[in-house]
């Protein structure tokens, strides 16, 4: 084996993704015929409402391992010390079954996403250095989640859809995905320098160096960026606020909010309380980076809607915004390290209840996805060649429920999608279903996940899904200070 050092350098940037086409019959707005359209609104056709809710750092085997018709592995490979004494070789490593609940936090920034992936070969995570200590993390990263403990994403995906060819857009940690999910990238110069693979351009990759990550962060807080040529420059970015973008010659950071707000198209974000200057939820406003949204009237007007159950509210209310985006309370998240109980799953099955049984659940689309790879490992190689952000990372999984989800092979009709897709296809889609135009980020270039519909069948009815902990837990639990994510 060549040695560690390799880096995403030896491949070379690009602006274009093999994943990412450029349009075509697979990346168009699905429109059905009209007499498939049954209600009036924002969205193009049979979708006039799509709720992305976002879950925590979770590769796709880690969670799917096993799962009948979709490509997993329980086991990996690891480098171990030649017996000759020069390099390293493969070995096969069985990973361990282990509950949500399993306190492993394994390390996963961009550095060691290039260690584990090592060039496309999938074998070195046991050689990721931890972030306390700075020695080699082991066999942390080779586990899978025992199926029992998150019973309502495996009867999800069974009944209604599956991707397990999505891509993270880098591979970094949850600061850098939240951008991504609200907005396809993180590059901050002009639109037209981040098309030009040339070496000129400069994405935010990583956390920033203090909390909350935003516009209210510390005075002297300083973001990571990665330039156009894969380099690195650790801390030496600017403020993360969009308006101290500019002297890093930014030509507008604009996300999905801009595009809606100029379509008239309604939104919320619904997020746990923000506490200003605080620890905890503030963590997990993606719109704290976005000082047109934070320092404007959204930010009280309720497109910030707090606490994140308030969907519950809406949904009954008929007041159910035409693009939705759903946070966890800290205790609900699936970040590894922290959850005393495995209450995540019947927290999204929660919200999927409330939609699915709803005046809505014939015009929705509920995207489920979890925001990076959590440090864990999967057997999948992301497509080459590497973006000019760093990217794609590693796979996560994508849960798809809607009445139009195409009817599948899984014993209840489950549908797994083998299109290979990035978070700037969730872009595309939600950008064709409102008409919105194109934000020129990854979105101009991904596939667009329309082909986990099929408009032409009869709406699907829904079934409700088992969980442990229902709506009434989730709207009586008490406030927490634990941050959705810390890294």
């Amino acid at each position: 084996m060549n040695t560690l050092a390799r880096t995403a350098l030896a491949i070379g940037a690009s602006a274009l993704l093999v994943s990412c086409g450029s349009g075509g019959a697979s990346g168009s707005a699905v429109v059905p015929p009209q007499s498939a359209r049954r209600h009036h609104g924002t969205g193009s056709g049979s979708i006039q409402h799509i709720v992305l809710m976002i879950q925590e750092n979770r590769t796709f085997n880690d969670l799917f391992a096993g799962f009948p018709g979709a490509t997993s592995s329980k086991t990996g490979l690891e480098l171990v010390p030649n017996p000759s004494g020069t390099g390293y070789v493969q070995k096969k490593i069985k990973l361990t079954k282990e509950p949500l609940t399993s306190h492993h936090n394994p390390a996963h920034l961009y550095s060691a996403f290039l260690t584990g992936w090592d060039s496309g070969a999938m074998d070195a995570f046991n050689l990721i250095k931890a972030v306390k200590n700075g020695l080699p993390e082991g066999k942390t990263a080779y586990q899978y989640v025992d199926p029992t403990t998150i019973a309502p994403y495996w009867t999800i995906a069974d009944q209604w859809g599956l991707a397990d060819e999505l891509f993270q857009t880098q591979g970094s940690d949850s600061f850098t995905a939240h951008q991504d999910l609200i907005r396809g990238g993180t590059c901050i110069s002009t639109v037209y320098t981040c098309q030009n693979p040339s070496g000129s351009t400069l994405s935010l990759l990583d956390p920033p160096t203090n909390k909350p990550w935003g516009c209210d962060a510390p005075a002297g807080t300083k973001t990571t960026l990665i330039n156009g040529n894969l380099q690195v420059m650790q801390a030496q970015g600017p403020f993360p606020c969009s308006k101290d973008f500019a002297d890093y010659g930014s030509g507008g950071y604009n996300t999905l909010r801009d595009l809606l707000d100029a379509k008239s198209v309604s939104w919320k974000y619904y997020t746990p309380k923000f506490k200003h200057g605080g620890p905890g939820s503030s963590l997990w406003n993606a719109f704290d980076v976005i000082a047109p949204v934070r320092y404007g009237s959204e930010w009280t007007d309720g497109h910030i809607a707090s606490p994140e159950t308030t969907i519950f509210t809406d949904l009954q209310n008929g007041t159910l915004p035409a693009m939705s985006w759903v946070i966890p309370k800290g205790p609900n998240s699936d970040h590894p390290g922290y959850p005393s109980k495995d209450t995540g799953p019947s927290w999204v099955a929660s919200v999927v209840d409330a939609v699915g049984n709803s005046q809505y659940w014939d015009s929705t689309a509920v995207i489920i996805v979890w925001d990076d790879w959590g440090g864990f490992y999967d057997p999948v190689a992301p497509p080459t060649p590497r973006d000019d952000e760093g990217g794609p990372g590693l796979r996560v999984p994508m849960l798809v429920v809607s009445p139009y989800v195409p009817i599948g092979t899984g014993t209840q009709g489950g549908y797994v999608s083998h299109t290979t897709y990035e978070f700037g296809s969730i872009i595309r889609f939600i950008e064709d279903t409102f008409n919105l135009g194109r934000l020129g980020t990854t979105d101009t270039t991904c596939t667009s996940m329309g082909d986990m519909f099929d408009f032409k069948q009869s709406p699907r009815q829904f079934q409700t899904i088992p969980s442990v902990y229902k709506k009434a837990y989730f709207t009586h639990q008490k406030a927490s200070d634990l941050p959705v994510d810390t890294d």
